[in-house]
């Protein structure tokens, strides 16, 4: 089968036939987190999504490189060219060496990604380790006459790049909005225009994080990194660059224009962006001081959480919704997600324990290919999770008699199910083994006694087994054969 995949790029506004600059191989780069504090819902939504982009390429077999970066120094507060920078301001406040602070959250990134089944990328740079490829690019940037020095800082000129390139490309911002959203902020003097950015600060005698340049001590701008790093590992020019929607600006327009400048092109064919998780209508993140962090949903310690949510339940509340679309915090829709995730495993170990029969009462072809028409669609989770549920009802009618399934079938829908709920997916089991033998034993003993008291004619109890377990969302369905169970969405 041969997959067409369609993409929506950010910078023509459409979406778009993916076709890799080199035949079987995809280079994606993907914005990481700048490593304060600890990993949150919003650090989640990028890490899934780009997951699982990553997992369908792989699986249909490109040579994927991906690259997501740690900005370990350079970003400081408010995302602008002054102020204190955001880790060593942390360090402050816990009295630790910025790479304490850098080496803690890190680690806790790296967990929660763990925890929440995401793949590693192939290579994970960090901006502290590449100081002299960002010296590197600023010096050509300078060179090419699209960037000036002024008191040991260097900035971008955007007026003067303006004048060749549309510098706004991506954001669909002309000059005059630029200027209009520019705070008015310490240092803007130094520039010849507000919406001038940094490559390369001056470091003040008290910063701590600063490095020797042809400028003087300082250190990079936040924007360097990316666009450095992006060159060294994947090429002037790759197949996907992704992050938040709230990198579109200035971040990624920054790294179009350093790019363009220093080497005539735009970093990326395509450029993708996932939206926002909010919590009562605005933005979740650390800057805001709104953001629920990843262990307290684990945990539940959180005063907006009525309950701990396990780490898929969390994997599938994310990609229930489209990577482009907004997600807002619930506890109803988290429950929802829930269920919905118990409710497909629950499918996966009933498929697994179904038996075939002669021939099939449905088109299994029919499920496999409206499965890739979703993940081909611009990775549309939420489509492909609503087909895979038109299959769990599939499974549970041929676990109830109602339908059969041939030994074919049988073979191919286990594999398309492995496919697409483990491998792309990246979901996984969260009970035990044990508990889940344990029930299925016990459900045994329990439906044997109310086949006896069946057989005696005791009817009563029979009614009342039914009952009491249907008050546990125990469902029982009698058919010639005996009985059977199943678990059913919690009342």
């Amino acid at each position: 089968m041969k997959h067409i995949i369609k993409i929506y790029n950010t910078l023509t506004r459409k979406k778009e036939t993916f076709n890799p600059i080199v035949e079987n191989h995809v280079g994606m780069y993907v914005c990481g987190p700048t490593v304060y504090g600890e990993p949150h819902l919003g650090h989640a939504r990028p890490g899934i999504t780009f997951d699982i982009i990553f997992r369908y390429f792989k699986h249909l077999g490109y040579k994927t490189r991906y690259v997501r970066n740690i900005t370990d120094a350079g970003h400081l507060e408010n995302d602008a060219d002054s102020g204190e920078d955001k880790i060593t301001r942390k360090a402050k406040l816990e009295k630790l060496e910025p790479m304490e602070v850098v080496q803690v959250y890190t680690l806790a990134y790296h967990k929660a990604m763990q925890i929440l089944n995401c793949l590693p990328p192939s290579i994970e740079p960090r901006a502290t380790g590449h100081i002299i490829e960002q010296i590197e690019m600023i010096k050509k940037i300078i060179n090419t006459g699209f960037a000036y020095e002024t008191n040991g800082s260097v900035y971008f000129d955007v007026k003067k790049y303006s004048e060749k390139h549309k510098y706004g490309i991506l954001s669909g911002r002309n000059l005059d909005e630029t200027l209009e959203g520019t705070r008015s902020l310490e240092g803007q003097e130094e520039k010849k225009n507000p919406f001038d950015f940094a490559l390369w600060k001056n470091a003040e005698k008290n910063h701590i994080m600063k490095w020797d340049s042809p400028w003087g001590k300082g250190f990079p701008g936040w924007h360097m990194e990316c666009s450095a790093m992006s060159e060294k590992y994947l090429g002037p020019v790759f197949d996907i660059h992704g992050g938040g929607m709230d990198l579109i600006f200035p971040h990624h327009e920054a790294e179009i224009a350093q790019s363009n400048a220093c080497n005539k092109s735009n970093p990326a064919k395509y450029w993708l962006h996932n939206n926002m998780v909010t919590i009562d209508g605005k933005k979740m993140g650390k800057s805001l001081g709104n953001f629920i962090n990843l262990n307290e949903f684990f945990t539940g310690k959180h005063e907006k959480l009525e309950k701990a949510y396990s780490p898929m339940t969390i994997r599938f509340f994310i990609l229930q919704a489209h990577y482009r679309s907004t997600i807002d915090f619930s506890n109803a829709a988290l429950k929802a997600a829930e269920k919905g995730f118990k409710k497909l495993m629950t499918a996966m170990n009933t498929l697994n324990k179904l038996s075939s029969s002669k021939e099939s009462s449905f088109d299994i072809n029919e499920i496999q290919e409206k499965c890739y028409q979703a993940i081909n669609d611009d990775f549309n989770t939420p489509i492909l999770i609503a087909n895979l549920f038109e299959g769990v009802k599939i499974i549970n009618q041929i676990h109830s008699k109602d339908s059969t399934i041939s030994n074919a079938d049988l073979i191919k829908m286990r594999k398309l199910f492995k496919i697409f709920v483990y491998d792309i997916l990246g979901f996984i089991e969260e009970d035990s083994k044990a508990n889940e033998d344990f029930s299925d034993q016990l459900m045994s003993l329990i439906l044997m006694l109310r086949t006896k008291a069946k057989a005696n004619k005791d009817w009563d109890m029979a009614d009342l087994i039914r009952e009491e377990l249907n008050k546990l969302s125990v469902n029982i369905k009698d058919n010639r054969e005996g009985s059977l169970w199943e678990k059913t969405d919690e009342k």
